[in-house]
This record gives structure tokens, sequence and C-alpha cells, in this order.
């Protein structure tokens, strides 16, 4: 089975989705939908580092790429997800080369990185250390996400870190930087965007997007955009919108 870094490599899109919900059955559900990858949200969550750990437990069972996003930059907290035997991490708000390259570092040992030596389940409980040492080496994914108008100013400097697997639009938060939250299509936004795309061609390193709302037909036009990291919806809205069509056509009698 080939691994999430070199399913990167390869130039091909890859799909995956967002997990916010605390239990390991929807996350086991959700693994075997055919998904590459699937991201525990630390950041916009209440899943805590041993709820996370489960799921994380649940979506590598099933032979799935288990990602987490962390809530922040902080190194310890990327060293505790990498710790729960995750494949890697997204990381929040990264604006600069050195923002990128602390990040890369909070994932490695020394002397690639900076990151302090803890027994886990990433470890074996440490009966593994050295093979999840050369494990980590090679096959350890690190994407930042590119969530504010510096970043996109800073763009190529981020983009040469080396270690960043790839980058992703946090659309979000990249308009709220401008004033404008949510309103994607606002030239101002969409010119940031257009950045965005046009380094990353260039410098042939992999575009990511969360289409949130799950809409195919968003996700197959980014792809044709050329990005090759596409999260689609999560749990809670997978959740909400079935059960809400599923009312809706009841009472409507059909």
């Amino acid at each position: 089975m080939s691994s999430l870094k070199s399913k990167l490599r390869s130039g091909k899109a890859i799909y995956g989705s967002w997990l916010t919900l605390a239990h390991p059955g929807i996350s086991e559900i959700m693994a075997s939908a055919g998904f590459d990858f699937l991201v525990v949200d630390m950041e916009h969550s209440a899943i805590d580092l041993s709820q996370a750990q489960m799921l994380v437990q649940s979506i590598q069972a099933q032979g799935v790429a288990a990602l987490i996003r962390v809530g922040d930059q902080d190194p310890n907290r990327i060293k505790r997800a990498m710790d729960t035997g995750v494949d890697g991490v997204i990381v929040p708000m990264i604006k600069n080369r050195a923002e990128a390259e602390a990040a890369v570092a909070a994932v490695h040992y020394p002397p690639h990185g900076t990151r302090g030596v803890g027994l886990a389940r990433a470890q074996k409980y440490g009966f593994g250390f050295e093979g999840y040492k050369r494990w980590l080496r090679k096959e350890g994914v690190v994407i930042g996400i590119i969530e504010h108008h510096e970043a996109i100013e800073n763009l190529e400097d981020i983009l040469g870190v080396d270690g960043l697997d790839g980058t992703m639009i946090g659309p979000y938060d990249l308009s709220g930087s401008l004033g404008f939250p949510g309103e994607f299509d606002r030239p101002v936004v969409r010119k940031l965007i257009d950045r965005y795309e046009s380094v990353c061609r260039r410098m042939k390193k992999p575009m990511g997007f969360h289409v949130v709302h799950p809409d195919t037909k968003r996700v197959l036009d980014y792809q044709k955009r050329g990005y090759k990291f596409l999260a689609v919806g999560l749990d809670s809205l997978y959740l909400g919108l079935k059960s809400r069509e599923t009312m809706k056509q009841i009472r409507r009698g059909r």
C-alpha cells in the first residue's frame, strides 16, 4: 500500500475528509468509505489528545492514512500529536519561512529537527523506536495551512522549505485576514488564491483545499485547476445534511 507521502509525491489527486466528533465508530465508518486520508481536527473541535489517538487507531486499522490538524504551531503540541502514531500533522496559520521550518523541525528528531523523544504509541510503547525513527524520516508528513495574506506574500519562501510536503488554502481565515471572512468571491480574496495557485504550479508543489460543504462538483473543479490534496466535507455535515434531506423528503411525502 502506498504511503501518504508517496501519494503526495506522485502528482495524482488524493481525497480525504475531516473529523470533529470524538467517536471511533464515526471515524471507522468514514475510513471505510474510500478516502485516502482523514484529518482529526484538534483546532476547531472539542477532541482531546487521548480521543484523537483512538480516532487515529480506528482510521489506520482500515488502512487509511490519519493526520491531525494541531491547534497551533506549539512544538510540544506537534510532538504530542505525532506521538499518537499519526501519519503526519497539518499545521495552521503558517505565514513565513521561519514558521514552516519550525513546524517541520517539531516533527523530526535531531539532527533533522528539534523533537524530543518519548516512548508512546508511535514508538510501539518503547519496543519500536529505531523502526519509527527510520519511518519518520522517510514517511512523516507535514502540511502547512496558508490562511493569511502574509503567507501569500511569503509563499515562495514557505514552499522552499525542505520537509514541507504540501500546503493547503484555509479559505475562511485567508478571507478573514483581509477583513472579509467567508467572502471567497471578493476580487481581493480571489487574487490571493490565484497567486497561491500560480506560485505552486511554477514551483511544482502540491496544492490543497478543503471543500467544507461536500460538493462533488466543486471538488472536481478544484482538481481540474491542479489541486492534488483535497478534503471534502466533515463528519458533522455528512450526518446533518443527509438527515435533513431524508426528513425533508419524508415531510413532502416523497
